[in-house]
């Protein structure tokens, strides 16, 4: 007896029997991605691994972040220990505080000072280094070996330097037949100082930074440059600086915001002088909270100059949103 085998016309499976099980019909009935009734997920084994830091994050971030603006609107002290609700006063007198806005000041031009070198100077370094000069391993080694230094040892260092009778400093000038300068004593100089001090520190990361963005530029611009007879300097313009924008823009971005938050250096060379000179906000609240005792205005300026961070910061975003 012979088998005859014919092919069923389009639509026949709805009448001769189900079709074959395609991919995905596991969620036709019922089951989710990992074969769980319903289609719903298990969140447990990530959550095991995000509570831990979700701890930490909380105890050691969110609450003393809380804490510390409800202790804005009271009158907490050290040397009291009743706290009473004062509500806006603390940050009005923030306002009217001479101190507040002569720290400010210090900061800002410290700022200033220290950001746009630690820019310049970092990239200088970078285009030297990548550009093939001889004894690669120690340029970088010498370029980026300061910012490994705590700030003790650096602060030490220059210290030795802006000595004013032994200091290597005062000494070169000698030789050049200029007066010795009070370098952390004169109210002019202190400040210029300290900005040398934190250049020469802070800018192997701004270099390792160009550095890592040089190396993956892509060749064949300069390549095709070359052959368009372009020379080095053209090329640096035309080409290099160009690509280089974004990673300028987060080496400024990194570097004010590290500038507005300082004060290790500043704390230990001169502890805020001469007469205050060289006091930033950051050391004036430290000043009022652990010397004066008053810890709740202490977090009321804390909080106005986080604020100021804040704006500078979504200010920057901006701007370097709309150049892009």
């Amino acid at each position: 007896m012979t088998h005859v085998t014919t092919t069923a016309p389009a639509g026949a499976d709805a009448v001769s029997g189900p079709a074959p099980e395609r991919p995905g019909g596991l969620r036709r009935r019922g089951l989710g991605r990992i074969g769980r009734p319903g289609g719903r997920t298990s969140h447990g084994p990530g959550l095991v691994f995000v509570l831990p830091f979700s701890l930490v994050f909380a105890v050691f971030l969110v609450w003393p972040i809380l804490h510390g603006l409800w202790m804005s609107f009271t009158d907490s002290s050290l040397a009291l220990r009743d706290t009473t609700f004062v509500g806006f006063d603390n940050y009005a007198e923030a306002f009217g505080d001479p101190e507040v806005w002569s720290s400010l000041g210090n900061t800002v031009v410290f700022t200033a000072l220290s950001s746009v070198p630690l820019v310049l100077i970092a990239l200088a370094m970078a285009l030297l280094v990548h550009s093939g000069i001889a004894g690669q391993w120690v340029w970088r080694l010498a370029f980026f070996a300061p910012y490994l230094l705590p700030v003790t040892v650096v602060t030490l260092i220059w210290t030795w330097l802006y000595q004013p009778e032994l200091g290597l400093a005062n000494q070169f000038l000698d030789t050049l037949g200029v007066g010795p300068v009070g370098w952390l004593s004169d109210e002019s100089v202190a400040m210029w100082s300290i900005a040398a001090l934190t250049v020469w520190w802070t800018v192997g990361f701004n270099f390792l930074l160009y550095l890592a963005a040089l190396q993956s530029l892509p060749s064949t611009s300069y390549e095709a440059a070359a052959l368009d007879g372009a020379g080095a300097w053209r090329r640096l313009w035309s080409i290099t600086l160009p690509q280089l924008r974004r990673t300028t823009a987060l080496v400024a971005m990194l570097q004010i915001l590290a500038s507005l938050k300082v004060f290790d250096q500043i704390y230990i060379l001169t502890k805020g002088g001469p007469n205050g000179s060289t006091r930033p906000v950051l050391e004036y609240v430290y000043d009022v909270g652990f010397t004066g005792y008053r810890l709740g205005y202490a977090s009321a300026v804390s909080y106005l100059f986080f604020a100021l961070v804040i704006v500078v910061s979504l200010v920057q975003l901006r701007l370097f949103r709309q150049e892009d």
